[in-house]
């Protein structure tokens, strides 16, 4: 008979975030192949991609804080992100997963609350876990380093399971809007404005050449925020910035389709979605070197050595120099490597993990 598993994907209450992205991905993985288990998911109804009707769902409240749901069916529970609220207590013989995204909180400069906060909640998620899963060894590597910053159990296993992504199946996309860009060369980023991100430096490139800027953003740091747009003003890019906010996903598809190229300068990120998107649609990627990134963007993303406006600019004309010298061939790597990040294969390699603790 088969053991009933609950999946936490309560982020997708917000669901055009990076967690939810994978939140989906993961879903439609274990609902397209055979599953070993019966699935539930905990997260609100209208948002959970679900097609199977053995699939259970357990749509998501916000007063489930306080009166938690039970969970004494369950062999296994697995909470799709270190900062979940829920799920927090487990039965006795209940096997936990905890997705580990990252620890930004340590490096981003957040004050002191902030990082007890934050290593609290990571703390109540992962101090019963069985088995803590980082998506990047990036993120595997700075958790061992401040593994004694929590404490665990003895056997716990740590994995790397990269994030896994659903690409489109359509190979055309239109717009319903008018962007007075679009026949532009533009650079593309996506991206929360958040200082983290970086994305200010995308303002002294663009200042060193003709290149449009266009950022595709969900939420925004005021602070950052204004100090970008007041920027913007000082080095006279009015004209050739733009600012898009909450777009869906064809049109996000849509403008990676007509960039020049991506840009994704983020001084901390676990994984890096949007850098894989921009691969699979054959478009040349130019990341930092910090974190993740050159784990997820290999010997095919162009770097920027640092972040004065004259190295930026001769990194991103000699990268797109080098694209254009054999385009199909690059644009036919970026496609295969972006692959790589499957989510058939992501559902795998979790469905593996849940055996291993339940056989």
């Amino acid at each position: 008979m088969k053991k009933n598993v609950l999946i936490d994907v309560e982020r997708l209450k917000y669901p055009k975030s990076g967690i939810a992205n994978v939140c989906t991905s993961l879903i439609k993985g274990l609902d397209q192949k055979r599953a070993a288990f019966n699935y539930t998911f905990y997260g609100p109804k209208k948002n959970i991609p679900v097609t199977k009707s053995k699939f259970s769902i357990i749509n998501w409240k916000f007063w489930q804080k306080k009166i938690p749901i039970s969970t004494s069916r369950y062999a296994l529970i697995h909470t799709t992100h270190q900062l979940s609220e829920y799920f927090h207590n487990i039965k006795k013989n209940q096997k936990k997963v905890v997705t580990l995204h990252d620890l930004n909180f340590l490096h981003d400069k957040s004050s002191e609350r902030k990082i007890n906060k934050s290593k609290g909640l990571v703390q109540k998620n992962i101090g019963n876990a069985d088995s803590i899963v980082c998506i990047s060894e990036f993120v595997k590597d700075d958790f061992l380093k401040n593994k004694h910053l929590f404490t665990l159990k003895a056997n716990v296993k740590i994995d790397v399971v990269y994030n896994g992504l659903l690409f489109p199946e359509k190979k055309v996309f239109s717009s319903v809007q008018d962007y007075s860009f679009i026949n532009e060369k533009f650079i593309l980023n996506i991206g929360v404005l958040f200082p983290k991100k970086n994305q200010n430096v995308l303002l002294d490139l663009i200042s060193k050449n003709d290149r449009h800027l266009v950022l595709i953003t969900s939420s925004a740091k005021s602070e950052y925020k204004e100090k970008f747009l007041e920027k913007i003003k000082s080095l006279e890019l009015t004209e050739r910035v733009h600012i898009l906010e909450n777009v869906d996903n064809d049109e996000k598809y849509f403008l990676l389709q007509h960039c020049e190229s991506y840009c994704h300068p983020s001084l901390a990120e676990g994984f890096g979605i949007p850098p894989v998107e921009a691969m699979y649609f054959g478009k040349p990627v130019f990341l930092s070197k910090f974190t993740s990134l050159p784990e997820i963007g290999g010997d095919l993303a162009f770097y920027f050595e640092d972040f004065s406006a004259e190295n930026m600019n001769e990194v991103y004309l000699d990268g797109i120099s080098v694209f254009n010298k054999d385009k199909e061939t690059f644009q036919a790597k970026l496609k295969e490597r972006a692959l790589e990040f499957s989510y058939l294969k992501m559902a795998e390699s979790y469905e593996n993990i849940y055996k291993k603790l339940l056989d």
